[in-house]
């Protein structure tokens, strides 16, 4: 049994190595990046020359008679959310790190910036269904409960369903947000309530994988196990056919995931688990940065 002291510690370590990067690498460009992007309703006014005719309140407009518009103003505080895969094929890595602790590490590199800027942060840890949310908050504490609840979280599901994390972000989050859904998306039918949370909130996809998964090495006889069903199994990995469809399986799978994201225009972030994900994140703020 994990000690409460061992907790801190390794919670601890992961906040001085995240804080670190979020400092001198992230909380520039977070800010630039993100601040400004969202736009809230302030007021109703009559209509003035030079006013965008799409801001028109057509119900005020309908009932005065005279032309009204809407005014909307820069929301300076953010509110980020964390949609985390807690599904037993995230404890799965074969070169540095497990996909779990990279996802974990990002979201406390990204969770610091927040912080740097004074945005709320929450998260939704999910498996085949939604296992636990933590609300959005302000705060060190509330960060480093959240790293907590993502080193030490115990699921009871194994599977991984996509498409419930988002839908319950599309119920219980009802001011726009920015959502990271971190996760290796081996699934599909996510396209749907996916588009209809992009309309909302600013949604980045994180896919985190291995190389052991989009390609079975020739190494003959092997005993495997699905990670998430259970299912034990004696594998030829000397077959050709059976390699080819290990392959398929994940690039269907791929081309699900940037299918889906690119349609709703939604953003995609993809890490390698041998890869130095300090160098993807810095990739994606610039590439965002210039759009």
């Amino acid at each position: 049994m994990t000690t409460t002291a061992e907790i801190l510690k390794k919670v601890r370590k992961i906040e001085i190595k995240t804080k670190e990067l979020s400092k001198h690498l992230f909380s520039g460009e977070y800010s630039s990046t993100f601040k400004g992007r969202g736009m809230s309703f302030s007021e109703v006014r009559d209509y003035q020359y030079g006013d965008d005719i799409r801001n028109i309140d057509w119900n005020v407009t309908a009932r005065s008679g005279d032309p009204h518009v809407k005014v909307f103003e820069e929301e300076r505080e953010l509110t980020v959310i964390f949609l985390v895969d807690m599904s037993r094929s995230s404890f799965f890595g074969t070169v540095n790190q497990f996909k779990s602790e990279i996802n974990t590490e990002i979201c406390a590199t990204l969770g610091f910036s927040a912080l740097t800027n004074h945005d709320k942060v929450g998260a939704i840890l999910f498996t085949d269904s939604v296992e636990k949310y933590i609300p959005p908050k302000k705060g060190r504490n509330h960060l480093l409960r959240i790293i907590r609840e993502l080193i030490y979280f115990e699921p009871s599901g194994s599977g991984t369903n996509v498409g419930e994390a988002i839908k319950y972000l599309n119920n219980v989050i009802k001011k726009r947000s920015i959502a990271f859904v971190l996760s290796d998306f081996m699934d599909t039918d996510y396209d749907t309530v996916l588009k209809i949370a992009a309309r909302k909130h600013d949604i980045i996809g994180v896919r985190v994988y291995d190389d052991l998964e989009a390609r079975l090495p020739n190494v003959g006889l092997i005993n495997v196990e699905d990670s998430e069903s259970g299912l034990k199994q004696l594998v030829d990995t000397s077959s050709k056919r059976i390699r080819k469809m290990y392959a398929d399986h994940f690039e269907e799978r791929t081309a699900y995931f940037f299918n889906a994201f690119q349609k709703t225009g939604a953003s995609i972030l993809t890490i390698n688990t041998k890869e130095d994900y300090v160098k993807n994140l810095m990739k994606f703020f610039k590439n965002r940065h210039k759009k």
